[in-house]
């Protein structure tokens, strides 16, 4: 299964120059069954690496860009009143495909940001009372604008908790750009993308995932962890109980891409750095002393040790 992991790495790269260790992270995301916010500047290619994912799977994908006038019933679907049969007929919105990108997120107000909470946590949306499944494998990937720029909505930490990773795609360095540059003007920057892996691919693969083992001492790193950030005194509000079985499942999904069948501390450790730090809420000293939750993060992990099983 390694192989196909590879497969689409290499088929993602077609189209996201210089960014071999952001494309594993979104795949090791979807192995996790887990959700992606990237957020940054605009133009870097956030909307172009969920194209590039969604492109290299023969999946169903829906994309919503989401405006200050965007609804709930634009993300999530509506009943319609059929006057000929006098009944009213449910028709889905976007959500209900494989991979979803909801693209600048914030831009768009609270109470329509809140209409993925319950898809993104339980895999289904209610619609006037009647629930509707969305299709197996099921990924929500977000952009956002950085929330200093102007128009922008900040996403309340409910809605951040349901996201595995918030990541940053960053600017190329510059062997990337020349590379990106030669690739476009030759016009095969943007070409094609065709399917490389099927949703039976990724389910399948996401069972293995399962499969991996997690010591008990490993278990109790993670734990320990989680734990110290819900004890620092710079942090006013630590990871949740969901974000502890995140972090697991972000660890096995590190050690199959590896693959290996059991983890090691260092997946734990690197899932750590991944699935914990948008989670975080600082304390207020710490934010006037511009202190950043990774390094706090770090900080946790250098006094952390795990104990040898």
């Amino acid at each position: 299964m390694t192989e196909k992991v590879q497969t689409l790495k290499a088929s993602m790269a077609k189209r996201i120059v210089g960014k071999e260790q952001l494309i594993d992270k979104v795949i090791a995301a979807l192995l996790a069954e887990g959700h992606v916010l990237l957020e940054d500047v605009p133009g870097v290619g956030k909307t172009s690496l969920a194209k590039a994912l969604a492109d290299s799977l023969s999946l169903s994908f829906a994309r919503v860009q989401c405006t200050p006038d965007t609804t709930p019933s634009d993300i999530t679907g509506l009943s319609i009143y059929n006057s000929k049969e006098q009944t009213f007929q449910v028709v889905p919105g976007p959500i209900v495909n494989n991979i979803v990108l909801v693209d600048e997120l914030n831009r768009t107000s609270p109470k329509t940001q809140s209409a993925l909470l319950e898809v993104m946590a339980e895999n289904k949306v209610t619609i006037d009372g009647k629930e509707l499944p969305v299709p197996s494998p099921f990924m929500v990937i977000g952009t956002q604008n950085p929330t200093e720029m102007a128009g922008t909505y900040p996403l309340p930490e409910s809605q951040l908790d349901r996201f595995m990773m918030k990541l940053s795609v960053g600017y190329p360095n510059s062997d990337a750009s020349v590379d990106m540059a030669k690739r476009f003007l030759e016009g095969s920057l943007h070409e094609k993308t065709t399917p490389v892996l099927t949703g039976e691919d990724i389910v399948a693969m996401r069972q293995m995932v399962k499969d991996v083992t997690i010591k008990d001492n490993l278990q109790a790193y993670a734990v320990t962890i989680v734990d110290g950030t819900r004890t620092s005194a710079e942090i006013s509000c630590g990871a949740s109980p969901r974000a502890l079985l995140s972090l697991l499942r972000c660890a096995q999904a590190l050690a199959f891409m590896a693959g290996r069948n059991y983890c090691i501390p260092e997946d734990i450790a690197e899932a750590a750095r991944l699935t914990l730090p948008h989670r975080l809420i600082l304390s207020t000293d710490a934010k006037i002393s511009g202190t950043s939750k990774e390094y706090l993060l770090k900080k946790i992990l250098e006094q952390v040790k795990c104990i040898e099983g």
